[in-house]
């Protein structure tokens, strides 16, 4: 068979274009995991810089840690590593309100419906305080305190320098057997009867030849779109912000075990303690705002002496049509931008990676294995986009013409969905391979505003007091749990302490 999706052609040779996180994730997960099978290369360019801003991530990195047997305190100590259990949104309901996103499991469910409806009825009943309180990670992210604990859920995320991620994980795919090429892209050479791609011819006119082909060049994309013309699909009407401006700082007083978002006038503000220093940047929309004007505030929100000078970097919010076309893969930026809000990106590098590991095309390339990555792909993708857009669009922010825009907007069918199911019954409901939970739905719809109308009739089985006795009993445990913890900072000291030279 040799129609456009696919060929009977064995995959042996794999090359990765691009290093920075994503390639080095592929390099590293490949050389290791599949490595006896494939020759994998890795072509990149010490003159192009990456983007390099993705400090934060989520919890389901424990997988792909776990998978390659990467050791939590060793990863952490060479990349100045802190704990994350969730992130603050500040001004994003209205200007000073603020609410937490935390890791981590509400309360205690039964069969028939979710901790939210037992909370709403306390609430309802004036029994209860903010739904955090039912949450240990929500409470320890307040109160600075964090432990790893031996038999227990890994509901926590880090910080950490994508620069020093991107060599630690070098080194696991050196130890393994990766050929990495020094070289500028110039060509990507491709195949007269079926446009596949066969080589990449580089600027020092070497030749790189493959059967698989990862595109891992950013924004740029230079295979997925620039060679294969594989098409966008652009979500900016729904995700305005287009432009972001990245600084690092000095570390002021101790890091905190959470990232904080400060929304402005125009977007937000992010900031990532790390142990050795703080990442800061500001995501904004250029309509809104001018780089200019998005440097200066930055500079007036900024604590702690600057490391380096202000970097402006453009995208554009969207998905790849397809991810997965003819035998190339996008993974990483190249794929599409849902912007850093949840800190999903290095998420979705992994489920990319995870994802072509699972489907790997070792007796040749079939459209049946195509079909499957990309509507995986995508049905992740929209998922986490509805995520995203919700922060946007359920506020009572009427301040600026941004927030405006952002609050009138036209949404997702999908999205008005779940809001309108929420607010009218209190539920939510999370599909096998959809990323956030219901925790993470409720915590985000409570905290910008949205109040269901009703909870669950299952509740009322349970009379006022012992309703009062059942939240209290969850609150009281909460608090015992998370005051056994030691401060976040003093473990860090005992626990990963940085290996890196400042």
């Amino acid at each position: 068979m040799n129609d456009s999706k696919s060929t009977k052609n064995p995959v042996k040779k794999v090359v990765i274009a691009g290093g920075g996180t994503a390639g080095w994730m592929a390099a590293a997960a490949l050389t290791k995991l599949l490595g006896k099978n494939i020759d994998v290369t890795l072509v990149e360019s010490d003159a192009i810089p990456t983007v390099g801003v993705g400090e934060a991530t989520i919890p389901t990195l424990h997988i792909f840690h776990q998978l390659l047997g990467i050791k939590e305190q060793d990863f952490m100590a060479a990349t100045n590593a802190t704990f994350k259990m969730g992130i603050s949104f500040e001004n994003w309901r209205d200007v000073k309100k603020d609410y937490i996103h935390s890791f981590g499991f509400l309360g205690q469910d039964c069969w028939a419906a979710g901790f939210q409806h037992f909370w709403l009825k306390g609430h309802q009943r004036g029994i209860v305080s903010e739904i955090g309180d039912y949450v240990p990670e929500h409470l320890a992210a307040r109160e600075g305190r964090f432990a790893v604990l031996a038999n227990q859920a890994l509901n926590h995320a880090y910080h950490l320098d994508a620069g020093l991620y991107a060599k630690y994980l070098r080194n696991i795919a050196e130890q393994h057997g990766i050929t990495r090429v020094e070289g500028k892209i110039d060509k990507v050479n491709l195949s007269n009867e079926n446009g596949f791609i066969e080589s990449l011819t580089l600027d020092s006119e070497q030749v790189v030849e493959g059967d698989l082909f990862l595109d891992c060049t950013g924004f740029r994309a230079l295979l997925i779109e620039k060679a294969l013309h594989t098409g966008f699909e652009d979500w900016s009407h729904w995700l305005p912000c287009d432009s972001a401006i990245a600084v690092q700082t000095e570390s002021v007083g101790k890091p905190v075990p959470y990232t904080r978002s400060i929304a402005h006038e125009s977007g937000w503000q992010w900031r990532i303690p790390l142990q050795n220093r703080t990442g800061n940047g500001l995501v904004f929309c250029s309509k809104y705002m001018t780089d200019d004007e998005a440097i200066a505030k930055l500079r007036e929100n900024l604590v702690g002496t600057l490391r380096n000078e202000p970097r402006v970097i453009k995208f554009q919010t969207g998905t790849r049509r397809k991810h997965w076309n003819k035998n190339c893969i996008a993974v990483g930026l190249s794929s599409g931008f849902i912007e850093p809000l949840e800190s999903t990106s290095i998420h979705l590098f992994q489920r990319a990676i995870v994802r072509l590991m699972q489907m790997f095309p070792s007796q040749g390339i079939n459209e049946s294995d195509v079909n499957e990555f990309n509507a995986q792909t995508k049905f992740e993708h929209d998922n986490i986009r509805d995520f995203i857009i919700l922060h946007y669009h359920l506020t009572d922010r009427e301040d600026t013409a941004f927030w405006r825009h952002c609050k009138n907007m036209e949404i997702p069918d999908s999205l008005q969905h779940r809001m309108d199911l929420f607010k009218q019954s209190g539920r939510v409901f999370k599909k096998a391979e959809e990323l956030f939970g219901e925790t993470s739905w409720v915590q985000v719809m409570l905290g910008q505003g949205l109040m269901p109308e009703q909870y669950h009739p299952i509740v009322d089985q349970m009379d006022d007091a012992e309703l009062e006795n059942f939240l209290m009993h969850i609150k009281n445990n909460v608090k015992k749990k998370v005051a056994s913890w030691p401060d976040h900072y003093d473990f860090i000291q005992h626990y990963c302490k940085s290996t890196v030279k400042a």
